[in-house]
């Protein structure tokens, strides 16, 4: 026993077994986010319950089991709660969604076992996601068409066509309003600049003013057309309507143009949900948000996170490099260098809200504010760079970043040989041309790591992006078809923050929830997805400069 622990065997094993457990624990951790992130776009089984309360009142509600959970008998009798016999020691309580929230003011009820009289799950009963108020369920009954009750054989097939014609119409309306509305929206107010910089230089003649009025005018019709077309399709749109009977037992109408899909999940067979399964989480990846965040899609926090990344690995690798060249191939050693590796060293280890007051300090208010007075004077007091936006995140996340690429970089330097650089140098190669041509091929899987490093740290930081860019709702994407087609000054979603919001600020906590665990493993994903393409790269450098080596 004493020769096996001297062998150093015992460590070995310790340090495997440490090493298992941690992947384990990360692994079942991804399987739990994944697991109750993705659950949530199976179509669940719709319920109609018959329910007496403790003071013999009767009701019917219609939903989906939520959640549940096993509540001691004493903490509901002490809550005031009386049973007619005897329960046992534990109740069981349902967690149940029953939408219709203009009727029953919450999404959600709790249900006692002991309260249910009868539980049904009828064929023809459908949820329909909405705009706005969240889902409504009941049995749909008649389609109203242009004013006219359609009588129909096949509620169902006639619905679903109507909902598909109305989707439609809403769309084209809403890429409408976005593109060329827009578009025109930003030309007038590109005008409206261009005339206050002409008053700002004292340059503002008659001539250039029938000029703009008469540019503005064209605009003008032009926006008319297209605002008579928008209108129409939205009118269009909410032509039809459908008669519902809800838990109430009332007919209510709801106008198609407000429901974007209805599912009758109760006779969905296993290929129907899997599609349906698959619908909802494309719908999710691809979609805008909704009701405060809580519904919806998240497309533009994926979009945000992905180019506010792209756009700070831009940013921080040529810094990082030029920098870790500096101290390792021309500095000389001494107490000034000494102080600029502690330095970088320290910088590493700054909470990152630290830097997003320096962001928020130095580049918006004092660079981008500097800016606005240099270049966009006719804009103020509005700020264009002086206020938080993509720029100035990437760039506050870079500095954040950029003692991972220099340790890495230096890292990978000090490994090539020196006998590469004075062979290149004996050859009559310039320093320069030695650096360029021979040691920065060979450092690159070592610039790559660096790189992966960093967009790791990166994509997940929330902290200082809430004070240099990052909004709950972003009305425009940073990216669109408007010259100059990349407006950096503009502020961002992002997936971290989005979690934060449905989880921390949403008005319906129960609704986000499910939202909140895909959020995270689709952060996760973005982030391993990031992470594999420069794993990728890396390893096709690294095989593509491994002949220098030799």
């Amino acid at each position: 026993m004493g020769n096996w622990f001297k062998s150093g065997s015992p460590w070995i094993w310790m340090t495997g077994g440490a090493v298992s457990i941690s992947l384990i624990a990360v692994l079942g951790l991804l399987l739990l986010i994944a697991w109750r992130g993705l659950s949530y776009f199976w179509p669940a089984e719709i319920y109609q319950w018959e329910l007496v309360d403790q003071q013999g009142v009767s009701s019917t509600i219609i939903g989906e089991i939520y959640d549940r959970e096993e509540v001691p008998t004493e903490r509901l009798i002490s809550a005031g709660h009386k049973f007619k016999q005897d329960p046992g020691e534990m109740v069981t309580r349902y967690l149940i969604k029953t939408g219709n929230r203009e009727f029953v003011g919450l999404d959600f009820r709790w249900v006692l076992a002991t309260d249910i009289v009868s539980r049904s799950k009828p064929e023809d009963v459908a949820k329909m996601e909405r705009t706005k108020n969240g889902d409504f369920y009941g049995y749909p009954l008649a389609i109203i068409e242009d004013g006219k009750r359609l009588a129909l054989d096949d509620v169902e097939a006639s619905f679903e066509e109507h909902i598909e014609r109305a989707v439609e119409l809403n769309d084209r309306a809403v890429e409408l309003q976005k593109r060329e509305i827009g578009a025109i929206n930003y030309q007038l107010e590109n005008l409206r600049l261009k005339e206050r910089r002409y008053e700002l230089d004292n340059a503002l003649t008659d001539s250039r003013k029938l000029s703009l009025q008469a540019e503005r005018d064209k605009l003008q019709a032009d926006y008319q057309l297209l605002e008579d077309e928008f209108f129409a399709l939205r009118q269009e749109a909410a032509r039809d309507s459908v008669i519902i009977r809800d838990m109430r037992g009332e007919e209510v109408t709801l106008r198609l143009d407000s429901i974007l899909d209805v599912t009758y999940s109760n006779h969905l067979g296993i290929l129907g949900k899997v599609g349906h399964w698959f619908a909802g989480i494309g719908n999710f990846v691809s979609a805008d948000p909704r009701e405060a965040n809580t519904e919806g899609g998240v497309f533009p926090a994926i979009f945000g996170t992905v180019f506010m990344v792209m756009l700070m690995a831009v940013i921080v690798t040529p810094f990082g490099v030029i920098a870790a060249i500096y101290l390792h191939e021309y500095a000389k050693k001494g107490p000034i260098t000494k102080m600029i590796r502690i330095a970088v060293i320290n910088l590493a280890g700054v909470p990152s809200i630290v830097y997003g007051v320096f962001g928020l300090g130095f580049f918006v208010y004092m660079l981008g504010g500097s800016l606005d007075q240099l270049f966009y004077p006719e804009a103020l007091p509005t700020p264009t760079f002086g206020s938080p936006g993509v720029i100035w995140s990437a760039l506050t996340l870079a500095i954040l970043t950029l003692p991972v690429v220099i340790v890495s970089t230096e890292e990978g330097l000090s490994r090539i040989p020196s006998s590469v650089r004075q062979g290149s140098l004996a050859l009559g190669a310039t320093k320069a041309e030695t650096l360029w041509r021979i040691i920065l091929p060979m450092a690159s899987p070592a610039i790559m790591t660096g790189l992966i490093l960093a967009v790791a740290r990166a994509a997940g930081e929330v902290a200082p992006l809430m004070l240099v860019g990052v909004v709950k709702l972003a009305p425009t994407l940073p990216i669109d078809m408007n010259f100059p087609f990349v407006h950096l000054e503009r502020k961002f979603m992002h997936l971290g923050f989005h979690i934060y919001d449905v989880g921390f600020q949403s008005p319906n906590v129960e609704a986000a929830r499910p939202l909140v665990y895909a959020t995270s493993f689709l952060l996760v994903s973005v982030i391993v997805s990031l992470n594999l393409t420069a794993i990728a790269v890396r390893n096709h450098l690294r095989e593509k400069y491994r002949s220098l080596e030799h």
